[in-house]
């Protein structure tokens, strides 16, 4: 089995809501999947360690920072070429931060433009 991650109590909080508000598996603090007669309290809810396969696949992408501080991986902080401030990259080829993106993208259209027309 890989690594459990587990969550500073920030997290966690913020995780706890995540699971209130969009968790479909979540009835009044008990799991519906582990729930045979008696009802189960939500193993999420109780631990900061990552045992819920569904929370990891559902539930958390929709916190994109809470995802990326826990988990890592495709969707991780960056530093912006030009400010050098931090942004959640949505890719493995983002290097500049919304605000400098934009700017660059309109400074190399006009570059292009200025070239085109001689």
């Amino acid at each position: 089995m890989s690594e459990l991650r587990r969550m500073n109590e920030d997290q966690f909080r913020r995780a706890r809501k995540l699971i209130r508000r969009l968790c479909a598996n979540y009835d009044g603090g008990n799991c519906l999947p582990l729930d045979d007669g008696d009802p189960c309290p939500c193993p999420q809810l109780i631990s900061p360690t990552l045992i819920c396969k569904y929370f990891r696949a559902a539930v958390l992408p929709a916190d994109r920072e809470l995802c990326a501080e826990v988990l890592g991986g495709i969707h991780s902080w960056k530093r912006c070429a030009i400010c050098g401030g931090r942004f959640l990259a949505k890719g493995n080829r983002a290097v500049y931060c919304g605000l400098c993106a934009q700017r660059e993208r309109r400074r190399k259209t006009r570059d292009r433009v200025r070239r085109h027309r001689g």
